[in-house]
């Protein structure tokens, strides 16, 4: 770390939480400092995962409405700022400058001084033109991190396309395998967005364990289109052996059958038999021998050439229970199955509360706040939320005063528009 940090980032972990809990050591990544320049979602998933693991996350946001998530995203609470933005910014402080100006970007160098990473993802060539670009702030600070997040990668024909998770889940194809057969095209959750995010993670990461050992920093070119391509493993390792353009398969797996959703007497459940010791298994178990000496169905690669008639045949035994009779009548003999789940049954179930993943944070506004729990549990250094997703600006003038500003100088900033008033 380069610079001065709160007293609390380096405090043990022992001390409960803002979501109540307790840890048992330091934060691992306390003493890092990471400037998020970044809006909307893979930006801020990536510095908020970051923050969950110690790191002092300073998401510096334009004066007036902030982050676009803040006013667009969802419900709103009793304040102006949406469910979606405070279940992306926990564990950050937020700071409201005006790069646009000589007097923002001068407060941002300050900053810059002090961190080890900055996180944007505007489009490619915005902030070369605010003067806050890698090639400019590796000057002040050569073992910075920098990593840039967009739609389509800084470099290339799409490079200065607006990017959205919507346009990076069609242009790579994903959108062509996704939804029904002969049906229209489908999205579900934001894979581009979240994967990118994760994918910037891990390149930090990597790039931060390296700067410990070189003293130098580097540049991180990540985008949702090469993101969204990297989630595509069996469909392109598909493509490439049969030369068959993959299409749409519904819940089905291109690599193996029966291995989908499938109708019972009341409605669907997910099931998988996807090798030979397991389909054996399932014949049994249904009591269908005429189904192993079927050759249609003798092998995997004969199961995926006729996987429309092999379903239908078991949907035929299927229809005989309910879905969740099927589902423990397969997990009893080691078939993996399960039930298909509201998101409301999901975080209220047995497992769900015991992998902790509905959090709750206290927030000055709007009281308890509902949040998503960590995606991975670190036993020896817990994560913690440590902070509430900041108000606009709220850490403002906190941190100037943390950089040595003087009151007057802080004033005088704020006169020539560095920051809100």
């Amino acid at each position: 770390m380069n610079g001065p940090l709160d007293s609390d980032l380096s405090a043990s972990a022992e001390e409960t939480d803002a979501a109540g809990h307790k840890g048992t050591s330091a934060l691992p990544l306390a003493g890092v400092r990471v400037l998020d320049i970044s809006q909307v979602m893979a930006g801020p998933f990536a510095s908020m995962l970051l923050g969950d693991l110690g790191a002092d996350v300073i998401k510096i946001e334009p004066p007036g409405a902030g982050d676009q998530t803040r006013g667009a995203m969802g419900f709103k609470m009793k304040g102006s700022d949406s469910l979606g933005f405070l279940n992306l910014n926990r564990n950050k402080r937020s700071v409201a400058l005006n790069l646009k100006t000589d007097a923002g970007r001068e407060i941002f160098y300050k900053l810059v001084e002090t961190a080890d990473i900055v996180i944007e993802n505007y489009r490619p060539g915005v902030m070369q033109r605010l003067r806050c670009d890698y090639e400019t702030l590796r000057q002040i600070n050569p073992r910075l991190i920098y990593a840039s997040i967009s739609g389509f990668g800084q470099t290339g024909p799409w490079a200065s396309r607006p990017g959205f998770d919507l346009m990076a889940q069609a242009m790579s194809g994903i959108m062509s395998v996704t939804g029904h057969p002969g049906g229209p095209p489908a999205k579900g959750v934001p894979v581009a967005d979240i994967g990118c995010g994760l994918f910037t993670i891990y390149a930090v990461l990597a790039a931060y364990i390296g700067q410990q050992q070189s003293g130098k920093g580097q540049y991180i070119d990540a985008s949702l289109f090469d993101a969204a391509l990297a989630f595509s493993v069996w469909d392109v390792a598909d493509y490439w052996g049969t030369g068959a353009v993959p299409t749409a398969l519904g819940t089905a797996n291109r690599m193996s059958a029966p291995y989908q959703a499938v109708r019972a007497k009341d409605g669907y459940f997910v099931m998988g038999a996807p090798n030979q010791k397991l389909w054996q298994l399932l014949c049994e178990t249904l009591d269908r021998k005429d189904l192993l000496e079927d050759p249609r169905f003798k092998d995997i690669s004969t199961r995926l050439a006729n996987r429309v008639a092999l379903i239908e045949d078991l949907e035929k035994s299927f229809a005989t229970k309910t879905s969740e009779e099927w589902v423990e009548v397969l997990l009893a003999v080691g078939i993996p199955a399960g039930p298909i789940h509201t998101y409301p049954e999901a975080f209220e179930s047995a497992h769900g509360r015991h992998r902790e993943m509905r959090l709750e944070i206290d927030h000055p506004i709007e009281g308890k706040v509902p949040n998503i729990g960590f995606p991975v549990k670190l036993n020896g250094t817990p994560q913690q939320v440590r902070r509430h997703p900041p108000l606009l600006g709220e850490h403002t003038e906190a941190i100037l005063t943390e950089l040595g500003v003087d009151a007057a100088t802080v004033q005088e900033l704020k006169a020539r528009g560095a920051f809100a008033a």
